[in-house]
């Protein structure tokens, strides 16, 4: 059992950096994917487009921004909520199955480095992280 213990802790030292490096995700790489939403969503600028803008996304209500018109279900999916890391990956990872009834017609980020990497990038536009 010992050598069992032991192997499994030199896996972890080095399973635990290279997952530490993935959530942390590349900001460059994050722009790339953000082209994904820039088609409904703005970030560079505080105006909204058919999705909301997304500046100062994180520290955020979701479904609570003034001058956008919500569905209700994402406005009652907000209560209570605020966009961090958590939450932001699960919603972009599967936006109609964490929201039913949600009119963002986008299906999803799939890929786990590409979550992180879009989280990165839209950091860079929000002053809560």
């Amino acid at each position: 059992m010992p050598k069992m213990t032991a192997a499994y802790a030199l896996a972890a030292l080095f399973l635990v950096p290279s997952m530490a490096m993935a959530q942390e995700g590349d900001v460059a790489a994050g722009e790339q994917v953000f082209k994904k939403c820039s088609a409904c969503h703005n970030v560079e600028t505080d105006k909204n487009k058919v999705g909301p803008h997304l500046q100062n996304v994180f520290g955020r209500q979701p479904g609570a921004l003034e001058g956008f018109k919500y569905s209700n279900a994402m406005v009652a999916f907000g209560e209570g909520k605020v966009w961090d890391d958590a939450l932001m990956t699960e919603y972009l990872a599967n936006p109609r199955g964490v929201v039913k009834g949600t009119r963002m017609a986008f299906a999803g980020l799939k890929d786990e480095k590409e979550l992180a990497d879009v989280i990165a990038y839209l950091k860079q536009f929000s002053t809560a992280q």
